[in-house]
């Protein structure tokens, strides 16, 4: 028997209300890492309100999944083109079937064999992730693959070491041991720190030069 696509969400148990099931992260520089990645690309793109950051949020994308408890909660994904809101999980078939358009894993002793194997079958095969990143805070292993036909292909770096992402339309690259976002020129991407230090440092520069030139400044 073939379902249409509402017949099957009606058969589908409403997860609208069931709580993200990830486990802790493995160590604070796991969570300074995951905090960083969400907080700069919420900052770059403050001005919009179409797409959802999920961070150790549980996908959920099938009754056989809840029903097995197979949970899969990527560290970050990011899903465009959907309202901006809140969710205790992220639920497909509640989501007009959108799937993560890009993942990045924070690699640890205990997950990175899941990571690099169960996982990216899953989201390339499952999922059909356009884009699946990874990165260890610990020993700074970083990758990233693009869904090329059938099969993640492994993006090439560019000269200075950065990977470049369509979905973000950013490089991801290591900045000081950490995973950061770059502009197509090579600009970091601030955290919200950083920018309100880089603005005060530029109403210092410019009250300066008024004052070179004589002007008081208000």
């Amino acid at each position: 028997m073939v379902f249409t696509a509402l017949e099957l969400a009606k058969l589908m148990p409403d997860a609208s209300k069931i709580e993200s099931d990830e486990p802790e992260m493995e160590s604070s520089l796991h969570y300074v890492q995951l905090s960083l990645l969400v907080a700069c690309l919420e900052w770059l793109w403050r001005d919009k309100n179409d797409f959802f950051i999920g961070a150790n949020l549980t996908v959920y994308y099938s009754e056989q999944q809840l029903r097995n408890r197979d949970f899969r909660g990527p560290d970050f994904f990011l899903i465009r083109n959907t309202q901006k809101r809140p969710r205790r999980s992220w639920v497909v078939w509640q989501e007009d079937g959108k799937y993560p358009d890009i993942i990045i894993e924070l690699l640890s002793e205990s997950t990175a064999k899941v990571d690099r194997n169960e996982k990216k079958i899953l989201y390339q095969n499952r999922f059909r992730t356009p884009e699946y990143f990874w990165f260890n805070p610990e020993d700074l292993e970083f990758a990233g693959f693009r869904l090329v036909g059938q099969e993640y292909q492994a993006i090439v770096a560019n000269e200075s070491g950065r990977l470049w992402s369509d979905i973000l339309e950013l490089y991801l690259g290591i900045y000081e041991g950490k995973l950061r976002y770059f502009t197509l020129d090579g600009q970091l991407v601030p955290t919200p720190e950083e920018a309100a230090l880089q603005a005060q440092q530029r109403a210092e520069r410019l009250a300066d030069q008024l004052r070179a030139l004589g002007i008081e400044p208000e």
